[in-house]
């Protein structure tokens, strides 16, 4: 090694660590485990906050001492040929008529847990659909918010009542950084809200080929109360929640032209986007010298509008006073008297009374329009169709892009070496097409089987070590000190891990506890459960299931195979999903637009017991996975409660477990494996987030920039076939 080598791998080190690439590609995750495993978990498995650890002399010595330097120096190669290759799917496919930019505006981005900017699926599904766009080399630019505090972190009191915590990021140590002129200061772009102006500072942050854009309130010059307005993911009331959304869409548009970049296209993740278009308008008002009528519809055409939930809760809705006080500069800006302006939002625009909804402002203010499962585009259509009237409700020009999920993001590490001899070393290039899959027949019965073993091993000892935790929380002796073994490796492990949201009906199984007790406790077939979700701050109903189910978690009736883990986030998500036997779904009809939990079980293994909803209704064919309920629907909650509960309680007793118990000479559950691997086959082609942003380019991208391209054959489900 020459003088300036030992110099070299920390500053490739480094450069990795900026680069969230890394939270894809498990190699660079194992060099830094590797390093030191201890102050890799207590980093929280941030690259960054780890290196900053050690010295440079210490990463030096290390990386000679455990011999990791060829395996650093190979890292960064790939990763610098990644970010340079030229003959991407996007290039092919997309390139010559995406001259500009995709501008992808969420409030969310679940990238990674040493990030917390995001709450849930929302957020997961976007960073995923950012790594998906990195490595299809499609033109996209992610738009949205650095929250300081991000979301609250769980603490449970001994009664299980919910409490949130907060902890301000230190920056310095998150993969972020400025964005500066040509002199090097920092860029800082401002929003007119009501009678204040807010300063938000730019920071960005690398995803493989793609830029993530988050703005930051905390400027000097702000108001106290608009410093902190960017500190909490959906926190405060009202009058914080416009602002936000204000500094989300406006402010995001304008980072986006103090960098110089111009978008052809505005997808809009959920309503909290929704200002981005009036921005727009305002900014071709100006750039033509038009009015507001006379550009609209250009507007509109280069919008992509995604809806995510058919529960009317997640629609926000302002006051009118609150809008105009707070839009009052943008309104007059764009030419728009208080009626014009609030009929943007509006259902009926002759209703005064009614309030400003971001869903309908998203509509309206969109010509590609979609739900993100079949069945969710149908009651999306419902929902909206008086913005149509005259029209039948078949007819409401809403679509669907059913999610999907970033594979190399949940894939558990020991199923690449499999999927690699059976699929090909090229399969996730290729996963889209159906045929690839093909290959998962071939696979080793008894080989896939003992892999699944492993993983759930590490699932069990995971849920073993972080119970351990959560008790030293609270002050109690850990489990394993009182020489108890939360979970058994051997026993049909059930997983849930959800927002605790009353709809998703968490508590199903509770209904009936004796019932459950019996299923626990099999002599022959026995079931453990693993539950993990956080109710919304604001949600007391939601936070009374999450203590319900932690009470149950402590009740000895239980024994230890009914487990509860604290501050569920993609760290927790990413085990059970890759450990279980069965994911759990059960939500009430029709509330489930898509979800995408299930899809990442499948990837590792799992099968999925779900009502049929959401993406689950397209993806069941009988024999790749189970179902609970008839897909009824009853007005009367109570009594659905009460028949999906003996529906669930008969699949698991009759179905499940006698198929998971039904073992060969060599204790193998060959109908078992068989419908696991018939899962993979036939679901993660369509499921993956990789289709997913192929769909959203061909079916909306493309048409909103004024190309047009030909279905790509190989795809999967590309949201126009109805399902059987």
């Amino acid at each position: 090694m020459d003088d300036g080598m030992g110099t070299a791998i920390a500053a490739r080190l480094r450069e990795l660590a900026r680069n969230l690439y890394w939270t894809w590609h498990p190699e660079l995750v194992a060099i830094f485990r590797d390093m030191d495993p201890q102050v890799w978990r207590e980093a929280g498995h941030n690259p960054v906050e780890f290196l900053l650890r050690f010295d440079e002399q210490t990463i030096e010595e290390r990386a000679t001492s455990l011999a990791v330097e060829a395996r650093i120096t190979q890292a960064f190669h790939q990763m610098r040929s990644y970010l340079e290759a030229k003959d991407t799917w996007g290039a092919r496919h997309a390139g010559p008529l995406l001259a500009a930019p995709v501008a992808y505006f969420s409030a969310e981005f679940g990238l990674h847990e040493s990030l917390p900017i995001y709450a849930g699926g929302l957020g997961v599904l976007a960073g995923d659909h950012l790594k998906a766009a990195s490595d299809l080399g499609l033109p996209l630019v992610g738009v949205g918010l650095f929250y300081a505090r991000g979301y609250f972190q769980q603490r449970m009191d001994e009664s299980g009542w919910q409490h949130e915590e907060y902890a301000v990021s230190d920056v310095s140590k998150l993969p972020l950084d400025l964005a500066c002129d040509e002199q090097g200061k920092p860029l800082i772009v401002s929003v007119e809200a009501g009678s204040s102006t807010i300063r938000l500072l730019i920071r960005t942050a690398q995803v493989g080929r793609t830029r993530l854009i988050l703005l930051d309130s905390d400027v000097d010059g702000n108001t106290p109360e608009d410093r902190g307005l960017t500190a909490n993911l959906y926190g405060g009331g009202p009058e914080m929640r416009i602002r936000q959304e204000m500094a989300l869409g406006v402010g995001g548009m304008r980072a986006l032209a103090a960098m110089n970049i111009t978008p052809g296209v505005l997808h809009l993740n959920e309503g909290h986007a929704a200002f981005a278009v009036l921005e727009l308008a305002r900014c071709l008002m100006a750039r033509d010298g038009r009015s507001f009528a006379e550009i609209s519809e250009e507007a509109a055409q280069r919008c992509v509008f995604t809806t995510h939930t058919p529960v009317e809760a997640g629609h926000d809705r302002f006051d009118p006073s609150l809008v105009l006080r707070t839009l009052e500069r943008l309104r007059s800006q764009l030419g728009l008297g208080d009626r014009e302006l609030l009929a943007l939002g509006r259902v009926n625009p002759q209703d005064d009374r009614e309030s400003f909804c971001m869903t309908v402002l998203g509509l309206r203010m969109s010509r590609h329009r979609n739900g993100v499962s079949w069945r969710h585009a149908q009651i999306t259509r419902a929902m909206w169709k008086s913005l149509w009237p005259g029209r039948p409700e078949n007819e409401v020009p809403i679509g669907h892009v059913t999610n999907g999920v970033h594979e190399p993001s949940w894939l558990a590490i020991p199923m690449m070496p499999l999927y690699e001899h059976y699929l090909g070393r090229d399969w996730m290039q290729c996963m889209t097409q159906l045929e690839l899959w093909d290959g998962v027949e071939a696979i080793d019965e008894t080989e896939f089987w003992e892999l699944h073993q492993i993983l759930k091993a590490h699932l069990v000892e995971y849920v073993r070590r972080a119970s351990d935790w959560q008790a030293q929380l609270r002050g109690r002796t850990p489990p394993s000190q009182q020489g108890r073994k939360l979970l058994d490796p051997r026993v049909l492990t059930v997983g849930f891990a959800r927002r605790f949201a009353p709809y998703k009906r968490a508590d199903l199984l509770l209904g009936d506890l004796d019932r459950l007790e019996r299923l626990i406790h099999h002599p022959e077939r026995p079931v453990q459960f693993i539950f993990s979700g956080k109710a919304h701050p604001g949600d007391q109903v939601g936070k009374k299931l999450a203590q319900r189910i932690f009470q149950i978690s402590q009740d000895e009736r239980f024994g230890d195979r009914f487990v509860f883990i604290e501050d569920h986030d993609i760290n927790v998500d990413r085990h059970l999903v890759q450990g279980v036997d069965v994911w759990l779904n059960t939500p009430r009809r029709p509330r489930e637009a898509s979800g995408t939990s299930g899809m990442k079980t499948v990837l590792n293994g799992g099968l999925n017991l779900s009502v049929l909803d959401g993406w689950w209704l397209q993806g069941y064919d009988g024999q790749n996975g189970f179902i609970a309920g008839n897909g009824s629907e009853h007005s009367d909650a109570a009594y659905q409660d009460k028949i999906d509960r003996q529906s669930l309680f008969e699949v698991l007793e009759l179905e499940v477990a006698p198929l998971f118990y039904q073992r060969n000479g060599r204790g193998i559950p060959q109908r078992w494996v068989a419908m696991q691997k018939h899962a993979i086959r036939t679901l993660c082609c369509r499921f993956s987030a990789r289709r997913m942003v192929q769909d959203y380019a061909q079916l909306c991208y493309l048409p909103a920039s004024g190309g047009l391209m030909a279905h790509i054959p190989g795809q999967g489900d590309n949201g126009l076939v109805k399902p059987s």
